[in-house]
Order: C-alpha cells, then sequence, then structure tokens
C-alpha cells in the first residue's frame, strides 16, 4: 500500500504548527509531505521546502500553481493541509476543493461563521473528505471517555465544565504566532475564544455527546489595546438539560496548556488533563474511584487502537494529531472515520464563536444556539 501524498499550505518558516501537522502526519508511514506553498513569498516557500526536505520544484509560490502542476502530475498530492492563519482557510479549501483535492484543515474551519456556511456548501458540492484537526478528540483516553459515557457509565449527564487556561498572551503580542491571533483581520471575530475557546466547546460535545443548546457569555478584553478577547466565560445549556461550564483565557499569568474536561452524571463523574493526557480518573456513586492509564488492558477497541506504546510509555499531543492523520488517511481509503470532525463540526465550532462574541457584546443574557 503506497503512501498518501500530502500537499500543505502554510508551515512556512517560523511556524509552529506546520512542523507539528508534518511530523503528525508523518508518523505512522501512511502520508508523506511531497509539495506545498508554504508562504505567499516564493524566497520564504522554497525555504520552508528545503527545511521539509522536499523536491525543490515542488516547493510552490502560490496556491493555483501547486494544484495546476500536481494535478498534472502522475505522482501528485492526494490531498493538501492548510495551516496557514484563519483568513485562509476558506479560500485554501475552496480552491483545493474545487480542483478536486480533498482537505484536511487546521482549526477553526474559517474566520467567520458566513465563511463556514459557504464552505459546508462547498465541500457538500464537491462531496470530497474534509476534516478539521480540533487535536484533543485524537487522544486515546478523550475517546475513552467519550466511549464510557455512551456506555452509560456516568448516567444520564448533569455538569459539565470545561476550562483551557493560558498565560502567553498576559502582556504584548509579540513575534509571528501571537500577532495574527490577536489580528481581527487574519483571525476573524473572536481572539481566544475562537483560537483555545473553540477547543473546549468541541471536547465538551464530543466527550459527552450532548449538544449545547443555550449560553451566556462573558467575553472579555483585558490587555490594554488589543482589539480581540483574550479571556472568556461562557454558561452553557446541553440538550438534556444539563448545565456546563467553559472557561478559556490567555492572560492567567503562569498557565501553560491547562485544557482540562470533568463531567458529571447520576451515577458518577470523570476529569481528564491534557497536561496528564496518559491519565483518565473515573468516581463512582458510591466513592469509589477508578483510575484507568494510557497503554492498559482497561481500555475499549478504539482508545486501544490509538495507542502506540505500553502503558507507562507517555504519549501526547503530537500522537493525537497522528490519529486524526490515521482516520483521515482511512477515510481517503474508504474506511469509515466517525469520530474524525468534518465540517459539521466546524459549522458548530464557528457558530459557537459567532455566538458567544454577539451575546457577550450586546449583554444579551441567555440565547438559543442551534446552527
Amino acid at each position: 500500500m503506497r503512501r498518501l501524498r500530502m500537499g500543505m499550505i502554510g508551515g512556512g518558516p517560523g511556524s509552529f504548527i506546520g512542523p507539528v501537522h508534518r511530523i503528525a502526519a508523518e508518523l505512522d508511514r501512511e502520508i508523506e509531505l511531497v509539495a506545498g506553498v508554504f508562504s505567499s513569498d516564493a524566497g520564504r516557500s522554497r525555504a520552508a521546502g528545503e527545511s521539509y526536505r522536499i523536491d525543490p520544484a515542488r516547493a510552490y509560490s502560490d496556491l493555483p500553481a501547486m494544484l495546476a502542476a500536481e494535478k498534472a502530475r502522475g505522482d501528485g498530492i492526494d490531498f493538501v493541509t492548510i495551516v496557514s492563519p484563519n483568513h485562509h482557510h476558506l479560500p485554501a479549501a475552496r480552491a483545493a476543493l474545487e480542483a478536486g483535492i480533498p482537505v484536511m484543515s487546521d482549526k477553526p474551519a474559517t474566520a467567520t461563521l458566513a465563511e463556514a456556511k459557504e464552505l459546508a456548501g462547498i465541500v457538500r458540492r464537491a462531496g470530497l473528505p474534509y476534516a478539521l484537526t480540533y487535536t484533543y478528540s485524537g487522544y486515546p483516553l478523550v475517546r475513552e471517555a467519550r466511549a464510557r459515557i455512551a456506555a452509560g457509565a456516568l448516567g444520564v449527564i448533569r455538569k459539565v465544565v470545561v476550562e483551557y487556561p493560558q498565560g502567553w498572551l498576559s502582556g504584548a503580542a509579540e513575534g509571528k504566532q501571537a500577532e495574527w491571533r490577536v489580528d481581527p483581520a487574519r483571525a476573524g471575530e473572536g481572539g481566544c475564544i475562537g483560537d483555545i475557546g473553540v477547543h473546549a466547546f468541541q471536547l465538551a460535545e464530543f466527550v459527552t455527546g450532548l449538544r449545547v443548546t443555550e449560553l451566556l457569555a462573558d467575553l472579555g478584553t483585558v490587555v490594554p489595546g488589543r482589539l480581540l478577547d483574550d479571556d472568556c466565560s461562557v454558561l452553557l445549556r446541553f440538550e438534556n438539560g444539563a448545565r456546563g461550564v467553559l472557561l478559556a483565557s490567555q492572560i492567567e499569568v503562569g498557565e501553560l496548556n491547562g485544557l482540562r474536561i470533568r463531567a458529571y452524571g447520576d451515577k458518577g463523574g470523570l476529569v481528564w488533563r491534557q497536561e496528564e493526557p496518559n491519565t483518565l480518573t473515573l468516581h463512582s456513586l458510591d466513592g469509589g474511584t477508578e483510575i484507568v492509564r494510557a497503554g492498559t488492558v482497561l481500555l475499549g477497541p478504539d482508545a486501544a487502537a490509538r495507542t502506540r506504546t505500553p502503558g507507562g510509555h507517555p504519549e501526547g499531543y503530537l500522537e493525537a494529531f497522528a490519529n486524526l492523520y490515521r482516520d483521515f488517511a482511512g477515510l481517503l481509503r474508504g474506511a469509515p472515520a466517525p469520530l474524525l470532525p468534518g465540517i459539521e463540526d466546524g459549522l458548530r465550532g464557528m457558530a459557537f464563536i459567532a455566538t458567544a462574541v454577539a451575546a457577550s457584546r450586546d449583554r444579551a443574557g441567555w440565547v438559543p444556539f442551534d446552527i
């Protein structure tokens, strides 16, 4: 079975997420990065191609050139991955899909909800695979948590608390990775809510299997002069009546990447933390606690199939990304990938951002959430 050939859009010199996607995609030797338009600057695109060790002729200066050249090759790309800032996502995905090339995209799907709705139409018309790298849905113990809740281990879900604290934007936004995230022209209408809040939202729905139906949002811009939110508090109500709390912040000094989800039902509760991703804690109504570790016989089939090392050998962020790419490779080869986030997840994510921003700005109180 030959490796699938990947083209990358974005990921030029100084990019953090481009190399992450490349490493993750190639981890299981099912995919190989062979081409890319890594920057709008031809010289920087060539430099990135050299760093990725691809054929210099396949480091392109613009997207139309890459799509045309790769379509003409007998060994052209099988799909593209989009790792550029949010405002590039729609035009890049549109160009690829209309050229008949499937798409894997970094989250969020687009910069605005209107763009996401447009993209959803493009995906449906193209009839091609489209997926989003909501990274945390790729962790084995996140999938184990989802499976346990679906099997009724917690009973009826009553309360969901999801927190995503960071501190790296507590001061001036300096450097390539920070600058575009606080720029509405490149990030879109949401700052922190669009960068990490949407991850927390997706994780809450993914783990519980429940959809949010109402929310009450308080989004703040704490750092003086900043144009987008950097601190967010959102109350949630789920379709079964459960209540939730979503906290996301990038101004909590000392916090690194502290994503955590807690879910509580009428029979028990569970806790998972991204900074300790190989441990899932489950509490039962009788006071007992079960500690589930990655790589052990306690895992269900989906989590076990996405664990690469024995217990005690930690797996993390790169492997979670790789699990999404493994799912996507299977999808391209005709296998089902029911847990791989797609355009509907993208639509819900963008609707969450837009609804929270508007509700907070207008001080609207509880507002319906439906997409």
